[in-house]
């Protein structure tokens, strides 16, 4: 049985070598553009941009953290002022307290000292 062959060694010779000088005319028209240079800078002011741009939201990123850092010392700062406040008028009413109970222990003992005094003058008289 007989083979359909492909075409012989020097056709795909030459087929292979009109290809590769199409593909080197191809890259040699594309490096002779006059339009690739301007291409070029293009991209190259538009990769400028885009670092400036990320510049200057990590530079703006940096700012929100430094007042993000400032604003947090201050409540801290408030907070710490607030508690020293809450201690010294803890204290005071804590203070307060005490002397109440006191004032209230002390009259109860009055009372109560009235009490068996005059449960002592009313044995003794009779």
């Amino acid at each position: 049985m007989s083979r359909y062959k492909s075409p012989d060694l020097q056709k795909r010779q030459t087929d292979a070598a009109a290809a590769k000088s199409a593909q080197l005319i191809k890259y040699r028209r594309a490096v002779e553009d006059p339009a690739v240079p301007l291409r070029a800078a293009a991209r190259i002011a538009l990769n400028d941009a885009r670092l400036a741009r990320a510049a200057d939201r990590t530079a703006v990123k940096k700012l929100r953290q430094a007042e993000q850092a400032e604003e947090d010392a201050r409540r801290e700062g408030l907070s710490l002022q607030a508690e020293r406040e809450a201690e010294t008028l803890a204290a005071a009413v804590a203070a307060e307290i005490s002397e109440r109970e006191a004032t209230r222990t002390a009259e109860q003992k009055a009372v109560r000292d009235a009490r068996y005094a005059a449960r002592k003058t009313k044995k003794q008289h009779r």
